[in-house]
């Protein structure tokens, strides 16, 4: 069971026990608890905790940290197999969701969600990296765009279920969470047992590594978790807030928005191999752009409840053009350095994160549509970004400067 196996062995198996397997189950296990924590948070902490745009962006900061700290998936690979971290993350994440509503109070609520942070974000950076090592260059961004179809398949069950049976069944904070988080614990529990241990056929690098030929790819992430901060924390929270949305209406769009993913999904990966990762990360920054700044129409001119949810549907198929940035890096690493740089990009990404939503919080109380437009030119600093990947990336040629002068071999 523990036994380490190649993956080239592993097409013997059947198919149920294979790699590719794994990687969709996993990424149908973990929505069900982050989803619909996230689903819940909102109407949550301001029904039963009364909190404020101050508290709900320290919420997001203290969310963030082990993010910021995901480096230390580096320290924990040298004694811990990634499939193994993937599993037990995923089970502390489960675990941390079902006992959510216990602690309904800022100190309770901060120290839950810190828990659950540490279990979703060490499982992303091990999942990013797993998927990336065991998927060929070639299938890479169709399968990427499969498996964020999968998620969100799963993801608007749970969404179902809420928006069908919280009010007939007078469904609460607790069993909803205990629910869910039950449910992704027991499935990571299942694979721990039933899966071997797959070998991927490069040993990764165990330590800590920052190459200057992957400087574009740092740039990429570090934007993307600053731009992404802005959306997660205020996109939803405005539309409890400004728009009156109860659970069951948050979840009814977030609903909607995931039956466009899981049909766009697969078009997007297959986009993104037909086009390519410099387009495909253009059209994304251009759009995001123009949803910000009519996010800040939105209070500025005092626009409807219809538009709002049509900029958060738009919002969310923009943000899955971001696999572009994963096979990027895959076209132009070393194999042996997916592990270590996941870990890092992981921090670089989150290093917005851990201070933008609580400094935004206190402009949310000032002028909200400062923050929306704040995100806009985060999105047009990412399209100039994008514009500096070749049209074909590899190792050598990691950006367009490349005609100019060699990359650096670090």
């Amino acid at each position: 069971m523990f036994s380490p196996l190649p993956i080239a062995q592993a097409q013997s198996l059947p198919f149920w026990r294979r790699p590719l397997t794994l990687l969709f189950l996993m990424a149908a296990a973990m929505p069900i608890a982050f989803a619909t924590w996230s689903a819940l948070l909102n109407n949550f902490v301001i029904e039963v905790a009364g909190f404020d745009g101050s508290d709900i962006g320290w919420l997001h900061t203290v969310r963030e940290i082990p993010g910021f700290l995901a480096v230390g998936v580096i320290a924990i690979i040298i004694f811990v197999r990634e499939q193994v971290l993937a599993m037990v993350s995923l089970i502390l994440l489960g675990v941390a969701t079902a006992i959510t509503a216990w602690f309904p109070y800022m100190a309770g609520i901060l120290t839950i969600t810190m828990l659950s942070s540490i279990g979703f974000h060490y499982y992303e950076t091990v999942n990013q990296s797993l998927q990336l090592q065991w998927l060929d260059k070639e299938r890479a961004p169709q399968t990427l765009g499969w498996l964020l179809a999968a998620g969100s398949g799963t993801t608007l069950a749970a969404y179902g279920v809420i928006v069908l049976l919280w009010e007939p069944l007078n469904l609460t904070y607790n069993i909803v969470y205990m629910i869910s988080g039950g449910i992704t614990a027991v499935i990571a529990l299942i694979a721990l047992f039933a899966y071997p241990q797959f070998e991927a056929p490069h040993p990764q690098v165990k330590k800590m590594i920052l190459r200057r030929r992957y400087w574009l790819y740092y740039a990429l992430q570090f934007m993307s978790g600053a731009r992404r901060q802005i959306f997660v924390v205020f996109a939803g929270f405005m539309m409890v807030e400004k728009f009156g949305f109860a659970v069951h209406e948050i979840a009814a769009l977030y609903m909607i928005t995931l039956v466009a993913n899981i049909l766009f999904g697969p078009l997007i990966g297959k986009a993104v191999y037909i086009f390519g990762e410099r387009r495909a990360l253009a059209f994304e920054y251009v759009g995001l752009t123009l949803v910000f700044l009519a996010y800040g129409g939105l209070y500025y001119f005092g626009w409807g409840v219809m538009i709002a949810s049509a900029l958060y549907l738009i919002d969310n198929l923009f943000f899955a053009l971001a696999l572009a940035l994963k096979t990027y890096f895959q076209k132009i690493a070393d194999p042996a350095d997916i592990a270590p740089t996941a870990a890092v990009a992981f921090t670089i990404n989150h290093i917005a994160a851990v201070f933008l939503p609580a400094g935004l919080g206190y402009l949310w109380l000032v002028s909200p549509t400062g923050v929306f437009w704040l995100a806009a030119m985060l999105a047009m600093l990412s399209l100039l970004l994008a514009l500096m990947i070749p049209r074909h990336p590899e190792p050598g040629n990691e950006t367009i400067f490349k005609r100019f002068a060699p990359a650096p071999a670090e």
